[in-house]
């Protein structure tokens, strides 16, 4: 048995592009950034950073080019795949890339904690002033009594 399966969390390089296939399907390119840190034999720190080519397809591409940007954080499972085509002056291309098979957002660049979920906002959000009409149908009330157990049907 043979498998192929990826798993990254890192931060986008670069704005999503967004474009659509000739039968109509949406497809979503972004590029991802991977570090790692280690210190040598003398014992000094060093850093390397890993870019990551990444596409998504259908209702994927399009949550990822609605709600990412530059700088967002985004875990990501897929597989690898190389595809290759002829370019205008006759030579070969190649591309390795990641096809995106499931993701989730990562926490917030601005440090806040993140649900994960687009247009869902925590307890502490909940409690900010609100300019949008729209984010206040989306946060979720809690109620402040105490649940008894024994009122559970169940």
């Amino acid at each position: 048995m043979y498998l192929n399966k990826v798993f990254i969390m890192g931060n986008l390089t670069r704005d999503p592009e967004l474009k659509a296939l000739p039968t109509g399907t949406k497809v979503a390119s972004i590029s991802l950034a991977t570090n790692r840190s280690w210190k040598d034999t003398s014992g000094a720190k060093k850093e390397s950073v890993e870019y990551h080519n990444v596409v998504a397809f259908a209702r994927q591409a399009e949550v990822i080019a609605q709600y990412c940007k530059k700088g967002s954080s985004l875990y990501i499972e897929g597989r690898i795949q190389t595809r290759s085509w002829d370019a205008q002056d006759g030579t070969k291309k190649y591309r390795t890339e990641i096809v995106l098979e499931s993701f989730q957002f990562g926490p917030k660049g601005s440090g806040a904690a993140s649900t994960g979920n687009p247009g869902v906002t925590s307890r502490s959000d909940a409690e900010a002033p609100q300019a949008d009409a729209k984010a206040d149908l989306d946060t979720i009330e809690y109620p402040e009594e105490e649940i008894n157990l024994e009122d559970i049907p169940f």
